[in-house]
């Protein structure tokens, strides 16, 4: 079943955060990550969520999520990423 990373961010540092995103797509795909949605506009139809930049990555399985997240490859990513955005990260499991 595929999975899929959801991540609301606030760029703090475009700069730097530039970097990050240079960075990301090589350790995706060694995973069988990919981008579905990796910014662009956003409207709320309901509630109160007000995204800054979404990004939506899917991967084949929840344990591939998993294992890119951990990998030794993302992990310093997620140092940058934290040093130059914040934001909310999370996992679903989808069709």
């Amino acid at each position: 079943m595929a999975a899929y990373l959801i991540v609301d961010v606030e760029v703090t540092n475009p700069a730097g955060y530039d970097e990050y995103r240079r960075q990301v797509p090589a350790t995706l795909a060694k995973y069988g990550g990919r981008f579905v949605v990796r910014g662009g506009a956003s409207e709320t139809l309901e509630g109160d969520w007000a995204p800054k930049r979404v990004v939506v990555v899917e991967f084949p399985s929840m344990e591939a999520l998993k294992r890119w997240y951990g990998s030794a490859e993302y992990k310093p990513l997620i140092a940058l990423r934290q040093k130059h955005s914040t934001g909310d990260v999370i996992t679903v499991e989808g069709a």
